[in-house]
């Protein structure tokens, strides 16, 4: 009776160790189709207002959700200016352009967790010369406006270009940088003794051969990490938007895609999250380069598609973050379970 139960267990482990890999991709499969995820439609920021048929990215808002800083770019990336814009009578007015923005190429503004100011990268003039690279750059925002923007001391500019800077509430500093391989890896700088002495390379989990990550938007409180990537496994065809989630132990999860609600075939990336933690920011290029044609393009009806707003080029996009963390944290178990379970490679 006993060799029976133990042959009758070790067939179940066999089909287990044979069919759990097929199990668990599967598992994998259903979680990221978006259909019972729990994500409501994303929605658009100021149509023809904010979001236009001109190339605009980078949107994020401060605590209180009536500022918007975002930015426009003269394609194919001559130009990059930043903006603002503020919520009157529950619609977005009219934006302008930062008072410091507007001569150099100024892109991925993102605002502290408090609204008080902003990091962003800039190819302007550094003390009068022209370096020929990407710096980070804060500007503090008080009651009377915005200030002269002062290039961030330490660490973080020491070499290389970098091309995105977000920064907790503890005052560390996660940021895009070519410094060490030539593609765009995630950094972090930590705030001791108020300033940045070094800035760490997070590591395989992140960065690896083929990967190119522009944006890294951490939360407040480093439980987890936005990436735009290209070249991330997982992806579903140009930039996708990841994350990670850093647990008690200090270690961060594998980065998982955010899923088909917010990522498409299109370009999906520059993640912001709202100054109360409530949202999820982001540019898309979804739209008419990304959607199946029923019928070839008529010269007309090409032109058309050019005129709108869901052009191809980008737009703001907005949706609650909530139940996008829960849908990626669900994503993130059953990616480790197929890396570690009975079937995966451990």
């Amino acid at each position: 009776m006993k060799r029976s139960a133990v042959l009758i267990i070790a067939v179940v482990a066999v089909t287990l160790l044979a069919t759990s890999e097929l199990t668990q991709h599967a598992l994998l499969a259903q979680a990221t189709t978006g259909n019972d995820d729990g994500i409501p439609p994303v929605e658009i920021i100021g149509e023809g207002v904010i979001s236009t048929g001109d190339d605009e990215l980078g949107g994020g808002v401060t605590p209180d959700g009536n500022t918007l800083i975002f930015e426009k770019s003269a394609a194919p990336h001559y130009l990059y200016i930043m903006c603002e814009s503020h919520l009157v009578g529950g619609k977005w007015n009219k934006p302008k352009i930062l008072p410091f923005s507007g001569r150099s190429r100024d892109t991925d503004p993102v605002l502290a967790p408090d609204g008080k100011s902003i990091l962003f990268a800039s190819d302007r003039p550094v003390n009068g010369k022209d370096l020929h690279r990407w710096f980070i750059w804060r500007a503090q925002r008080s009651l009377s406006g915005w200030k002269e923007p002062q290039l961030l001391a330490g660490a973080v500019n020491s070499e290389g270009s970098q091309v995105f800077a977000s920064v907790a509430a503890n005052g560390n500093i996660y940021f895009a940088s070519s410094r060490k391989t030539g593609q765009y890896d995630v950094f972090r700088a930590k705030f001791e003794l108020g300033e940045y002495k070094q800035a760490e390379d997070l590591g395989a989990i992140f960065n690896g051969p083929g990967i190119n990550t522009f944006e890294a938007a951490i939360a407040a409180d480093e439980s987890y990490i936005l990436l735009g990537s290209f070249g991330r496994q997982g992806g579903y065809g140009s930039s996708d938007i990841f994350v990670s989630f850093h647990d008690a132990g200090g270690n961060w999860s594998t980065p998982v895609n955010l899923g088909p609600r917010i990522n498409t075939r299109a370009r999906d990336y520059s993640p912001r999250i709202s100054g109360d933690g409530q949202w999820l920011y982001f540019t898309s290029e979804r739209g008419f380069l990304d959607k199946d044609q029923p019928q070839v393009l008529s010269y007309q009806l090409f032109n058309e598609e050019l005129a709108a707003v869901a052009n191809g080029l980008g737009n703001l996009y907005r949706v609650p973050l909530a139940p996008v963390l829960a849908a990626a944290r669900k994503r993130s178990v059953i990616q480790s379970q197929t890396r570690n379970g009975l079937g995966g490679q451990g």
